[in-house]
């Protein structure tokens, strides 16, 4: 769509620009404004994201904002008591907890399972010359990795995905939280979780194996280092944020390259662009569109002051985007070079998840590119997740003449 009138945050929520709101994300890049009265100020551009992410007076804690404590969680976060809505100390001790379970070894060991997973989703998709792209890899693959490495046994996958999808409903500011059956039906979500994840921690007490849930078990046990409601909430924070951005990304990536077959051409005939690959969806159509921080002082952005506990809303999308950073930011182009986008923000809430999410999307790409012969996607039936801030399709279907081993 062609955005005339200067764009509001109330635009970016219309589900008419759900397809396409970089038009929108273009026009609230132009300069920071305010919102509710003030308590709000958003902001568009590379510098002023950039900056804000790392600036240690602004805060993840939305406790205490102006607008409470549950207005645009981030996306990666669920509503628990989770470390990426703290502060240091207390973020960085649970991060460096965490964060053992993402160094480069254990990373690179995932590699042949997360192939094995792409293969056999690809192959099993040749016997009907057809692949609905979300449900059948771009889900599959994350879900299970993640699930993998807490432990989960493959029988629950199915239930633990379906509470994920209900609890970032939560998660998105665009919004229809006031409905009572929303509420009710995300409620019901974080209490499966609770209770899920306290019956597999008292499980892993007993048996320990060698995943990352038996691991935080331990530390737990050792000493004070980890508390009960911290441990619950790692762990679904771990799912959550494990699954829904990748699932997201992937389905991203497979869609431009459908939409940019030079792109694709490119990636098959060069596999050793599936990182820049990556990175390039990433910055072109990102998954996780907005986060948010809180002005612990009055500051000014650009002449907009920002209250003290005020909310600011980092639009990374529109960053990504931002002619300044980025030459012809609104072509998709794999070998862009340096690719400096804010996808998994910056600073100490850097994602601490995003070498696995790079690894599994880039073997994705690579492969379909590689494997998946004469792509066609048919748009008619391409639909869009209803969230302004988890960006991804919901269903994508492609018709393709085979696939080769």
């Amino acid at each position: 769509m062609t955005v005339t009138a200067e764009p509001s945050l109330a635009t970016l929520f219309d589900p008419a620009n759900r397809a396409d709101p970089y038009p929108v994300l273009a026009g609230l890049r132009s300069a920071p404004r305010t919102e509710l009265d003030g308590a709000l100020v958003v902001v568009g551009d590379y510098r002023n994201c950039a900056t804000i992410l790392r600036d240690p007076t602004v805060s993840a804690d939305r406790r205490n904002s102006l607008l409470g404590a549950t207005f645009g969680d981030t996306p990666d976060e669920v509503p628990f008591d989770s470390f990426l809505s703290m502060d240091a100390p207390d973020h960085t001790r649970l991060r460096g907890l965490v964060s053992k379970a993402f160094t480069p070894r254990v990373i690179a060991n995932l590699e042949p399972r997360i192939r094995e997973i792409v293969a056999d989703q690809l192959t099993k998709a040749g016997e009907a010359n057809a692949i609905e792209v979300v449900s059948q890899l771009a889900n599959i693959l994350p879900v299970t990795i993640i699930n993998d490495l807490l432990g989960v046994p493959a029988r629950d996958h199915d239930i633990l995905q379906d509470w994920s999808h209900r609890l970032v409903r939560g998660l998105d500011p665009a919004t229809d939280l006031g409905d009572p059956v929303v509420l009710a039906d995300i409620e019901l979500a974080k209490e499966g979780f609770r209770l899920y994840f306290a019956d597999l921690v008292a499980f892993r007490r007993e048996k320990p194996a060698d995943d990352l849930l038996s691991h935080l078990v331990r530390i737990e046990q050792d000493g004070e280092v980890l508390t009960e409601a911290e441990l619950l909430a790692t762990c679904a924070l771990l799912l959550v944020g494990g699954y829904e951005s990748t699932a997201n990304l992937i389905a991203n990536g497979v869609l431009a390259l459908l939409r940019h077959p030079d792109q694709l051409q490119a990636l098959r005939e060069n596999p050793g662009l599936a990182s820049a690959a990556v990175d390039e969806v990433l910055r072109y159509d990102t998954p996780a569109q907005m986060v948010t921080r809180v002005a612990r002082r009055e500051m000014s952005v650009e002449g907009v002051t920002v209250p003290n506990n005020g909310v600011i809303m980092l639009l990374l999308a529109a960053a990504n985007r931002d002619p300044a950073v980025f030459s012809d930011p609104d072509r998709f182009d794999l070998r862009r070079g340096a690719n400096h986008h804010l996808a998994f923000a910056a600073g100490p809430h850097f994602c601490i998840g995003s070498s696995l999410a790079k690894l599994e999307t880039s073997i994705a790409l690579s492969e379909f590119a590689r494997r998946v012969q004469a792509p066609e996607l048919d748009e008619s039936l391409l639909t869009y997740r209803p969230h302004v801030n988890l960006r991804g399709p919901e269903r994508m279907f492609v018709r393709f003449d085979n696939i080769t081993n």
